[in-house]
């Protein structure tokens, strides 16, 4: 069974026939984060890594400072329409081009910027399928020299209901209609080991699968089509009129979010602040096992 939105996605032979196109951007979006001993992640940008190599002609989408919102606490929130407008429009994204967004960890970083995107009504963009990973191991080009994209016009055209907060969840919770669905692993599903975010586990009532378990280990490319249905409908997203997707800070969640997206369910939205605010608030229910 194949993509019901193939569009969504492009493979690196269809990459490294198209990177001249001169309508093209190719975007990094890749992030490193560090583990804190208390809790939750210390984020890097990824721009020196992208500047010591890349695929050629690509430019850098940095999701730690230009695409967060800078009046929020929390990591990776959701930044204004103008902000995001603003950012694009200097990477030379806007109106008469096509996007294609990659990583270096399994595509959730490019996954978020492709919600991001979409949550503001730009849709064509695509996410390279096993991205950075995938690129290199099949001996593909790289390149250290610096973008030359022209700035372009942006206009934003907001699309609200992609992104939901605590209330959404908590609305959502007990009904048969909608699923809440964990983007992080297993483990830290149950509460048994990994990064925690206040409180171990999950919201409570939610259901899990995992970003990781999405895609090949070897190349970062994301399972048959087949595969993903089964999981996600095991999980019970696929029935659901309505999914909401979390995870620690809406990255891992975007990824369960676009392969939804792939899979062609059209009502799904990412609890943007995910456990980060959640589990720091002992009033909203959790539970491990």
């Amino acid at each position: 069974m194949a993509w019901i939105n193939p569009q969504f996605l492009v493979e690196t032979d269809w990459l490294a026939v198209h990177l001249d196109d001169p309508a093209l951007r190719v975007l990094e979006c890749t992030t490193i984060l560090h583990p804190r001993p208390e809790g939750g992640y210390r984020a890097e940008s990824g721009r020196a890594t992208w500047a010591a190599g890349h695929i050629p002609r690509s430019g850098f989408a940095d999701l730690t400072d230009d695409l967060s919102d800078r009046a929020s606490s929390l990591l990776y929130m959701m930044p204004t329409d103008e902000q995001m407008a603003t950012v694009m429009a200097r990477l030379g994204v806007g109106e008469g081009t096509r996007v294609v967004l990659y990583d270096r960890a399994v595509n959730m970083w490019a996954a978020r910027v492709w919600w991001m995107l979409r949550a503001v009504g730009f849709d064509d963009a695509a996410v390279l399928n096993g991205g950075w990973k995938k690129w290199t191991v099949e001996g593909r080009p790289t390149s250290t020299e610096p973008c030359a994209y022209p700035p372009a016009r942006f206009v934003a055209r907001p699309r609200p209901e992609l992104f939901v907060g605590k209330d959404a969840v908590l609305a959502g919770l007990g009904q048969r209609a909608a699923c809440i669905l964990n983007a992080l692993t297993e483990e830290q599903h149950r509460g048994t080991e990994g990064v925690t975010y206040g409180r171990p586990g999950r919201i409570a009532g939610s259901a899990n699968v995992a970003a990781r378990s999405l895609v090949d280990p070897k190349t970062h490319a994301y399972l048959p089509a087949h595969v993903l249905r089964e999981r996600f409908a095991a999980a019970g997203a696929l029935e659901a009129e309505r999914v909401i997707t979390y995870c620690g800070g809406g990255i891992a969640a975007s990824s369960d979010a676009f392969v939804l997206a792939l899979l062609g369910h059209d009502r799904v939205a990412v609890y943007d602040a995910s456990l980060s605010e959640w589990a720091a608030d002992p009033s909203l229910p959790m539970e491990t096992g």
